[in-house]
């Protein structure tokens, strides 16, 4: 059974850093990408990070993907909280093994968490 399960979300004030967790179960994590998505209220879920077999940490803007082979869990750690970051995060398993120009397609996704909501307030 494939399952993802995402934490860590929540209450942020601006400026402060936070990590979430993708627990991964029913697969091999060496055997498939895994990227972060976020969505907001009222737009398109957006690509934010992605991890693979051999990219194990992949660092854009005030976002960074990383694995942890050992506990089969992702992690998606955000600096900086700003008041555009209010969203909800999901993981999801790529249907292909390496994270290349489709990691931030949506249809490229075969399995979705629930998601993990972030807000971000004073």
């Amino acid at each position: 059974q494939v399952q993802l399960v995402e934490s860590g979300g929540g209450l942020v004030q601006p400026g402060g850093d936070l990590r979430l967790s993708c627990a991964a179960s029913g697969f091999s994590m060496d055997d498939y990408a895994i990227a972060w998505f976020r969505q907001a209220p009222g737009k398109e879920r957006e690509g934010v990070s992605c991890v693979s077999r051999c990219i194990r940490s992949s660092v854009k803007g005030r976002f960074t993907g990383s694995r942890d082979d050992v506990e089969h869990t992702v992690y998606l750690e955000i600096v900086n909280l700003k008041s555009e970051d209010p969203a909800v995060y999901y993981c999801a398993r790529a249907l292909m093994r390496v994270c290349g120009n489709s990691a931030g397609d949506p249809h490229a996704m075969e399995y979705w968490g629930e998601g993990t909501l972030v807000t971000v307030s004073s």
